[in-house]
């Protein structure tokens, strides 16, 4: 496990989540499957929100084909949470997001990882090129190295 909490300050996109009677496990913490959950949420809030994507009748949908996640503080139900989201990679049918979960009163990441998202066209579920509004939004929160 890398020793390293990213910040929030490393996130240009922030949404507010919180955790769910059900994402406790036996341990008395979050279970690493809701992370996964956070993730996804987080991004395609941001590509609602921002990039106008059409998620019920839309003629392009994102599928997640990889993800990851590092794990360095325990989290818990009930806690408001914050996820910060970026872009580390833009393809011309991929994105790779950097996605953070952050406990509300702390600035340090409790977790954090990557999901890659390809572009598809929804009937034949055949990569395409990410439209031009989605482009936008993705280009608007990319990480500059």
């Amino acid at each position: 496990m890398p020793t390293e909490r990213p910040a929030l300050e490393a996130y240009p996109y922030v949404t507010r989540i919180t955790t769910r009677w059900m994402d406790n496990d036996i341990y008395g913490h979050v279970n690493n499957v809701a992370y996964y959950s956070f993730f996804d949420s987080a991004a395609n809030r941001f590509l609602i929100e921002h990039g106008k994507l059409d998620i019920a009748n839309g003629p392009v949908i994102g599928l997640v084909v990889e993800s990851k996640c590092f794990y360095h503080a325990p989290l818990a139900y009930p806690q408001n949470l914050r996820a910060g989201v970026r872009v580390d990679q833009l393809g011309n049918r991929a994105v790779t997001y950097g996605i953070a979960i952050f406990p509300e009163t702390d600035a340090r990441a409790a977790a954090h990882g990557h999901f890659v998202h390809v572009f598809v066209d929804r009937v034949a579920r055949t990569p395409t090129p990410i439209p031009a509004v989605l482009r936008a939004a993705l280009e608007s929160i990319l990480r500059i190295p």
